[in-house]
């Protein structure tokens, strides 16, 4: 199979938009061990294990989009530590990290398994990690979950820390579900030295649960905090100068940590979007909320070289939508696009 050869300066990935695409998001799996009342049903069909990529297919995959300019690299799901050996792929990909190179490797969980990786995944390069935590009682975190125990996320928190990964607490907002604790998440993540992201619900695949009942914009959510909470706008870049992703920041002075806003609906990040999402079957996604995309598995193990990769990737990027449009209100459709977040991979 004929394989790139060295170039220190290869031609980077620009969209149409002039945006160069330096984040790549990786889903390992579309299983998990939780089942979210936003993200997919109760009952979820999981893809075969022959329809996923291989570990060499994704470490090939990743990089063809490292030597593209790729420099900030998500692990994602489904839940990622659920599939076996994954922190195999988690340490080759490590060996890439370099100025330069890869800037960052990190991982987007639900924390369930984290008390079992946390070290290695600290020995493989990764200094930080994305938790969802949606929720402090026990109770409504098993609800949420439809199963989950919150102290098993939270045994795992703890073993992020004593790796000394730097932790950012994902939680959905969910109106008349957790929106009570946005306060208490507050103090919490400070007392602990976690930033917290609040993030608006989308409308990706069937969940079996009324999106619109859910919807909680958090244009009315900041406002809110601010009666309590000294909010003081942050636009640190990310570790090692990588571009941020969607969240706008703000530093709240009462704790020293941060929060984040992701607000698909209620105010588009898209202008800044230097992002595109590869599936666990091989199918590169240029926007989240776009169904437009590329099939990466098929020339793969079709014998595609380099080369022929890098063109095909090239030729996608080129297509990259300018914003999405989600909605989510009573006179349009719930379920705007088709497929789960967990397939996607967040």
């Amino acid at each position: 199979m004929s394989q790139l050869t060295p170039n220190p300066s290869p031609r980077p990935l620009i969209d149409p938009f002039g945006r160069a695409i330096s984040y790549l998001r990786v889903s390992v799996t579309d299983r998990c061990d939780l089942r979210c009342v936003y993200c997919m049903q109760e009952n979820m069909v999981f893809l075969p294990r022959e329809e996923l990529l291989t570990f060499e297919e994704l470490e090939r995959l990743g990089r063809i989009f490292i030597r593209l300019g790729t420099r900030k690299l998500r692990i994602t799901g489904g839940e990622p530590l659920v599939r076996r050996d994954v922190m195999r792929l988690i340490a080759s990909l490590g060996q890439d990290l370099a100025p330069g190179r890869l800037e960052e490797l990190t991982l987007t969980t639900n924390g369930s398994q984290l008390a079992k990786h946390a070290a290695g995944l600290a020995a493989a390069g990764v200094r930080r990690i994305n938790v969802s935590l949606d929720t402090l009682d026990p109770e409504r975190f098993r609800a949420v979950t439809r199963g989950g125990r919150l102290p098993q996320t939270l045994d795992g928190l703890q073993a992020a820390r004593d790796a000394g990964l730097a932790v950012k607490i994902n939680t959905v907002a969910l109106r008349d579900v957790n929106e009570d604790e946005f306060d208490t998440l507050i103090a919490w993540c400070g007392t602990q030295g976690f930033d917290l992201c609040l993030i608006e619900t989308m409308p990706l695949g069937e969940t079996g649960e009324d999106r619109v009942e859910q919807y909680l914009p958090l244009s009315t959510v900041r406002p809110r905090l601010q009666r309590h909470w000294t909010l003081q706008r942050d636009d640190t870049p990310g570790l090692a100068g990588v571009a941020p992703g969607p969240a706008r920041y703000w530093r709240i002075a009462e704790t020293g940590q941060r929060i984040g806003f992701i607000t698909p609906l209620t105010e588009h990040f898209c202008d800044s979007c230097n992002r595109v999402r590869l599936t666990c079957t091989g199918t590169l996604f240029l926007c989240l909320g776009q169904e437009d995309h590329a099939d990466l598995r098929t020339p793969l193990r079709d014998g595609a070289s380099d080369e022929e990769m890098e063109a095909i990737i090239r030729a996608a990027v080129a297509r990259k939508p300018k914003a999405h449009d989600f909605i989510i209100d009573r006179d349009h459709p719930q379920t705007q696009i088709a497929r789960h977040m967990s397939m996607t991979g967040g």
